[in-house]
Formats: C-alpha cells, structure tokens, sequence
C-alpha cells in the first residue's frame, strides 16, 4: 500500500484507455506512471459493467502487456469479504465504464465507498473512465437512465460536476449546458475521449491527452449562462 506521505491522486478520463483504444496506451501507462514503483498493484473495479467477464479480459490483455500486477474486484462473484485490506495493498485502482447509477448504489451497499476513500487518503492512486470519472465528483452527468441525460449524486471526492464522452456523444454537450445553466448541476468539467484529468489532493494540476484535438473545459453558470473555458491537455505521445 502507499504511504501517507505520497499525495491523495485522482485521474478521471472522459473516456480512452484500455478499452476504447486498445492501440494506443498512452493514458494507461501514465496512470503507472505515477506510480514509482517498478511493477506497481492495479486493481481493475468493473462494477458498473456488471462485472462483465469480456471487460475484465480486456484488462488483464492490456495490463499483463505493461510492467505492473494486474488484479480486479468482482461484487458480483467476489473472491473476498475483506475487499478493505485487498484494496489497500494496491497502488493503483482503475474503475471502468457502464452504468454510473448502478455503480454508486453497490459500492454504498458494500461499503467500497468508504474503503476507497480510506485508500485515496491514504496515497492509493484513484483513476477511471466515464463511470470510472463521474464517480468522483459530487455530481455527474450521466445516461443511467435510459433515453435521457440525468444528474446522479456521486462520491463527493473532488468538488464539482464531471461530464465524460464531451466530444464522443452528441447529447451530452447540450445537455450539461442547459442543466448548468438552469442550476440543476454544479459547475465542473467535462471531457473529450482521450483526455484524462489529472488532481491532486482537491486541485487539478493538470490535463493530459492520448491523442492530439481533443480537449478537457471548465464550465461554470454565470448569471443564467455557461462560460466554458478550454483546458489545454499535454499530448502524452511527446513525452
């Protein structure tokens, strides 16, 4: 497990990663990355896919690629009840994509909330896309729901809103604008596919992209309209 010395570590992807660029590595490794160990722990949660056996095959393809141990939770066919001392040994967890509201309400009824949490404080680094990003925040734009772009309370982590997939589905640019500007969600960020935004402790230090257009936004209501501010992500395949 980390130390209390390393800091509290956030990176949330609008979307990206293993899963939806399977040729392109970039935001994965540096998640690792961030890590200073030579092989660190990862832990894949794929609880808002319903734990699918394709997406965790997916992981472990991508990961077992990359110099780290690879490990995931399944809630629905867990191999422990004590998940607090399995995620605190990790050093890394990543959360996939799916359903956002089904996600919150499992990891409340199992407690994960509160040990992920714990881990986070304690210098665990906390990543994920879509699902994976919104559940950090306070609130989340999401399409839980089906047939309609909703507001979903989430784990209050990091402050704000968060809206992932900005560029990668038509509906949710409009949606996020129009709820913002009605005060029906806080203000926040949203993100193209390929841009992760990375925090550390409770501040965004910075905004890094697997490919060269996309782009990460701060929004924020100001007198019943929406300012959005461009976030300049740093291109990973320079580095």
């Amino acid at each position: 497990m980390s130390t209390n010395s390393v800091p509290k570590q956030i990176i949330a992807m609008g979307g990206g990663g293993f899963s939806m660029e399977p040729e392109n590595p970039l935001l994965d490794r540096y998640i690792l990355g961030l890590c200073k160990k030579e092989r660190p722990k990862i832990c894949f949660i794929p609880t808002a896919s319903g734990d699918s056996d394709k997406y965790i095959v997916k992981f472990y393809s991508a990961f077992v690629q990359l110099l780290c141990q690879p490990s995931h939770l399944s809630l629905f066919n867990p191999f422990t009840s004590d998940f607090r001392s399995f995620v605190l040994e990790q050093d890394i967890i990543y959360v996939g994509g799916g359903n956002t509201k089904n996600l919150i309400a499992l990891w409340k009824e199992w407690g994960i909330d509160h040990v992920l949490r714990e881990a986070w404080e304690s210098g665990v680094i906390l990543s994920g896309l879509s699902a994976g990003s919104i559940c950090w925040f306070e609130e989340g734009l999401t399409d839980s729901i089906p047939g309609k772009m909703s507001v979903l309370q989430c784990l209050g982590f990091l402050k704000g809103s968060n809206c992932p997939h900005y560029d990668g589905e038509p509906r949710r640019k409009p949606a996020y604008h129009q709820l913002l500007s009605e005060g029906l969600i806080s203000s926040g960020y949203a993100v193209d596919d390929g841009v992760a935004l990375h925090f550390v402790g409770e501040q965004l230090k910075k905004v890094v992209s697997s490919r060269l257009q996309p782009k990460a936004y701060c929004l924020e209501r100001v007198d019943k309209t929406v300012k959005e501010t461009i976030l300049e992500p740093i291109y990973l395949g320079n580095s």
